[in-house]
């Protein structure tokens, strides 16, 4: 049909008509926040290229965790910074470890919240790579076992889901094979599958103390320009056990998002990551976009290229709105 037999204008003259016909639908239930645990008490300590997000000791991590389930989010991911960092990382999975600690704690206070463990090395090595350093590059296989290790101890200290995001080849198998040995058969892995070498991770590194003290972790994050090896990395995880499969960032990868949605019936991940983050904020300070409008685009975005689940640091202003809108 052609104008002016068709108008699609139509469907959109008020409210009713476009509520009735939307394509895609965006809830609470979508939302994953992302949290930084630090040693301490009572600490709560702004991130100055993250505005609104700090890191936390666990009794403000107890706090914060109280108001994410208030406002009905159903998961939080955890990222530790330890106050001791070596070359075996051996704070990432030490039983009496900072993440560790803090899941026993949520688990204990606030056992409905869903909590999901990051399941990573650069946090806790001095050198800020995520892996076992040989040379000047990651060994991947001996690195497998640390990020096993890791992940048991996390279920061990009442992880409801681990989340590998080192990008070492076999780990989704390697940490399959640790749970199920161990009786953690039931818990799920969400795998950080498609993991860009991405500039947007600046932000983060400073709120989770974890940038590379020399060279940079393109030999085992991806290429930006690649987007058929996403398919690839995919489907390794995959056939390796993975449950969630998570790409990651996700406004300058939608694409990519799109493609892995086309070809996979798993649930699907998305990270809306702290550079993307930290745009919004920086233009929303200035005046230049109207921020609440802008983050409600943005995530519905993501949802609409085929994620089931959002990892945003937007996470409690979305639940606000989202529940002011209803």
């Amino acid at each position: 049909m052609l104008f002016p037999d068709y108008r699609p204008r139509r469907l959109r003259q008020n409210e009713a008509f476009r509520k009735m016909i939307r394509e895609t639908s965006f809830s609470i239930d979508n939302l994953i926040y992302p949290l930084f645990v630090v040693t301490g008490k009572g600490i709560r300590r702004p991130i100055p290229s993250m505005p609104g997000i700090f890191q936390l000791s666990i009794d403000e991590l107890l706090k914060e965790a109280r108001e994410v389930k208030a406002l009905g989010i159903p998961a939080v991911i955890l990222f530790g910074i330890p106050d001791k960092k070596d070359q075996k990382a051996s704070g990432a999975y030490d039983p009496n470890g900072i993440i560790q600690r803090a899941m026993k704690a949520l688990k204990e206070k606030i056992p409905d919240l869903m909590v999901i463990g990051d399941v990573c090395l650069c946090e806790y090595m001095s050198h800020g790579h995520c892996g076992i350093i040989q040379g000047q590059d990651v060994d991947n296989d001996a690195t497998l076992e640390l990020l096993a290790q890791t992940a048991l101890s996390q279920a061990k200290a009442g992880a409801d889901m681990v989340a590998p995001s080192d990008m070492m080849d076999g780990r989704v198998a390697e940490i399959r094979q640790v749970l199920d040995e161990n009786g953690f058969e039931t818990l799920p892995i969400m795998a950080y599958s498609a993991k860009y070498a991405s500039a947007f991770y600046g932000p983060f590194r400073e709120a989770a103390e974890s940038a590379p003290k020399f060279g940079d972790r393109k030999t085992y994050q991806m290429d930006p320009a690649n987007a058929r090896e996403a398919i690839r990395e995919v489907s390794l995880d995959v056939e390796e056990g993975a449950d969630i499969i998570m790409v990651k960032p996700a406004l300058p990868y939608l694409d990519i998002i799109c493609r892995v949605r086309e070809e996979f019936d798993l649930p699907i991940a998305a990270y809306n990551v702290s550079g993307e983050y930290a745009m919004i904020k920086a233009a929303a300070k200035e005046g230049w976009v109207d921020e609440n409008k802008v983050i409600m685009e943005t995530l519905l975005s993501i949802r609409r290229a085929g994620a089931d689940l959002i990892l945003t640091y937007f996470a409690k202003q979305a639940a606000e709105l989202l529940k002011n809108a209803r």
